[in-house]
């Protein structure tokens, strides 16, 4: 007790010793005392008197003429020493200027507003870290296009409104506070054009900017895919089911395989070939399955890893796959991973065993896409159910076929050991490894199956287990009752667990809804998430009400990343095509591995930051993990049905996105950005070089 007191009072001495000196400057100058804060402007003034002649703002419009639009102005004079924050300051860090007119049926203002002169940039590393933070001091004028409605009378007319903004000095900064604002007819003022020159009451020299328009854009990507072959499809196809088995998402089952090739060293060459023909079928089996979804429920590549219950039921089983290679159980499918020695590694490898092997690498390469299979993929979207199944089919095969040729011809694995004790200690490595990939699995879970899924596996554990105790030498009727007893304990699990299946499979299926422990625990573990993030936010004092709802108010960015903002609707990307901004959308997900690689390795770069902020381009990210029906509808109108997709779109012509459906490189990235070119009113765009 007497320790709790000493750290209260301690605190207060600290707190007020914070205050005391910004209480007394405050004070000295007439303003309300509780503005005090550090250099960083990360205080907050207690009242709007002390702060509402830091800011004033005046407003006025223009008419059309010419074929012009008219133009709304609103310029603010700052108090020497004060200033204010832009109104693209990224969200994470000070509180932006947020323009609002009045709703009104006499006008409408149809782009976004710009800024004259443009912000200036800087960092304050100790409040925001490497967040860039855009300031206006002085005076700024706003000016954004407006459209006044047929029969309104612009003499008469009264535009009213507020402009919200964050007034700082150096030693602390206020609330924000509504500045209002009623702009009359006037005659504009000068405002800087996008480079090179002045422009008067909205006369800029530079070219009006592009409509976006979906159906142009729908038949100019159309144009672009008319020469591709129904050969060129399927070719495409093979080679990007080829290269999938280097992809990561099927590295840790390739282990499976290894283990297959020696243990055939011990077959005839028939027998050897035969059972890589049925790891094969197991292989084409997938994806046939995957073509019925894309023609009966429109589902894209790797799209199974946005329902929960498809990640639970791949975690459960490659769960249970490590617990047989590390010796707790033994799989019910013959020869799928041998006995718990070298002896029962080398028995036979069953047919059905080399099926699943095959089922099981597929359904784990879905997450990745990579060189030829995203065209494939695109090309696919309009085409026959003939086609798609003819495709499906040559990605299937392309797959296969290295183990179709190491059947044919055993001698291309001659150079694997021989059987031996070595297999043991190569079995049990695999069974970490594929406990690695339930980790993998595990981080791309929304949050409230985190818990019930831990569960699951523990109750599959459970039952392994129990399955195991049957001694080798019991009948079958006692092993078929053990098999049905696990099989219980499995399912009473499931019932307890998880909720209804009815969010979590395509539309169009049959729903299935359970009810149970998992709305409790599922709602405790969001609780507790929700309250830490508040608790940091609330300690860190750098927290920003501007954030999302629901997100973190404080965005640590990593080195050289992008300034992503999430793409919300299409609405709201419309209006930054509008607003003359070259934009850069990412189409990933969480389950991608390849989305994450290449972003790593080529889009979050320091030459690619460079040259987006120097052009001033818009970077957004589109998370396609769980379903976003906004994201999926834009993926659609760039005529993909798989991540990642790079799309960026040119501020001059919107309707002619360059777009990356097989992957890119830094140097690609690096080009399109120079090739679609800077946003309206950017600066000369930086000769970035590799």
């Amino acid at each position: 007790m007497t320790q709790l007191l000493a750290r209260y009072v301690f605190g207060t001495i600290v707190v007020l010793g914070t205050w005391m000196p910004g209480w007394s400057a405050r004070a000295a100058e007439g303003a309300a005392p509780f503005g005090a804060g550090t250099a960083g402007g990360l205080g907050f003034g207690a009242g709007s008197g002390g702060s509402a002649t830091a800011v004033s703002v005046a407003g006025h419009f223009t008419k059309g003429r010419e074929g012009k639009p008219g133009e709304l102005f609103l310029t603010a004079k700052i108090r020497p020493g004060w200033h204010i924050y832009s109104i693209t300051q990224e969200r994470g860090g000070p509180l932006r200027t947020k323009i609002r007119p009045k709703p009104s049926a006499d006008y409408r203002v149809t782009a976004e507003f710009q800024a004259s002169p443009p912000p200036h940039k800087g960092t304050q590393p100790e409040a925001f870290g490497p967040l860039v933070v855009e300031t206006h001091e002085g005076t700024v004028t706003w000016h954004a296009p407006i459209e006044i409605a047929s029969g309104v009378d612009p003499a008469k007319l009264k535009i009213q409104g507020v402009v919200n903004a964050q007034s700082c000095d150096a030693k602390s900064c206020y609330p924000p506070e509504d500045y209002p604002f009623e702009a009359a007819l006037g005659e504009g003022v000068p405002v800087a054009a996008a480079p090179g020159g002045v422009s008067e009451a909205g006369s800029e020299s530079a070219a009006p900017t592009a409509t976006f328009n979906a159906e142009e854009l729908k038949k100019n990507l159309d144009q672009q895919g008319d020469n591709s072959s129904i050969f060129w499809i399927l070719v495409q196809g093979f080679l990007g089911g080829l290269i999938l088995n280097i992809m990561p998402c099927v590295l840790p089952v390739i282990g499976l395989k290894v283990l297959s090739f020696v243990e055939q060293s011990g077959h005839d060459r028939k027998t050897a070939f035969l059972l890589n023909v049925w790891y094969a079928l197991g292989l084409l089996t997938v994806f046939w399955v995957l073509a019925v979804l894309a023609v009966t429920a429109k589902l894209g590549w790797g799209q199974l890893f946005q329902y929960p219950a498809f990640n639970v039921v791949m975690a459960a089983l490659v769960f249970t796959m490590a617990l047989s290679f590390l010796g707790v159980w033994e799989f019910p499918i013959p020869g799928f991973v041998g006995g718990s020695t070298a002896m029962g590694l080398a028995e036979k490898e069953g047919f059905s065993g080399a099926f699943s092997k095959g089922v099981v690498t597929t359904l784990l390469a879905t997450p990745c896409t990579g060189p030829f299979l995203g065209t494939a993929l695109t090309l696919l979207l309009r085409q026959s159910p003939t086609t798609i199944f003819a495709t499906f089919t040559s990605m299937g095969l392309g797959m296969a076929s290295p183990y179709l040729l190491i059947g044919a011809f055993p001698g291309l694995v001659r150079f694997l050991p021989k059987p031996g004790a070595w297999m043991d200690t190569f079995k049990q490595v695999m069974g970490f490894i594929l406990l690695g990939t339930v980790v993998y699995l595990f981080t791309f879970l929304e949050t409230s199956y985190l818990v019930p899924t831990l569960g699951m596996l523990f109750a599959l554990w459970f039952a392994c287990w129990w399955v195991a105790r049957t001694p080798i030498t019991a009948t079958a009727g006692a092993k078929r009752r053990v098999w049905l007893e696990a099989a219980a304990m499995a399912g009473v699990a499931w019932l307890l667990l998880f909720p209804g299946l009815d969010d979590v499979v395509p539309e169009g299926f049959e729903k299935i809804r359970f009810r149970g422990l998992h709305e409790i625990m599922a709602g405790r573990l969001q609780q507790r998430v929700d309250h830490e993030v508040g608790l940091r936010i609330a300690e860190s004092g750098l927290g920003s009400p501007d954030a999302p709802s629901g997100q973190p108010k404080v965005a640590a960015r990593k080195e050289h990343e992008l300034p992503w903002q999430p793409f919300t609707t299409r609405a709201d990307f419309e209006k930054l095509l509008a607003s003359g901004k070259t934009v850069l959308i990412d189409f990933t997900a969480d389950w991608c591995a390849t989305c994450k690689t290449l972003e790593a390795w080529y889009m979050n770069t320091r030459e690619v930051r460079e040259l987006v902020e120097a052009n001033g381009v818009v970077t957004l990210k589109a998370d396609w993990t769980a379903r976003s029906p906004e994201v999926t509808a834009m993926l659609e109108l760039l005529g993909a049905k798989q991540v990642p997709v790079i799309a960026v779109f040119p501020s001059g012509n919107p309707n002619q996105p360059i777009r990356f459906l097989d992957g890119y490189t830094k140097s690609s990235i690096l080009e399109a950005l120079r090739k679609a070119g800077p946003s309206k009113g950017a600066t000369s765009p930086a000769m970035t070089r590799e």
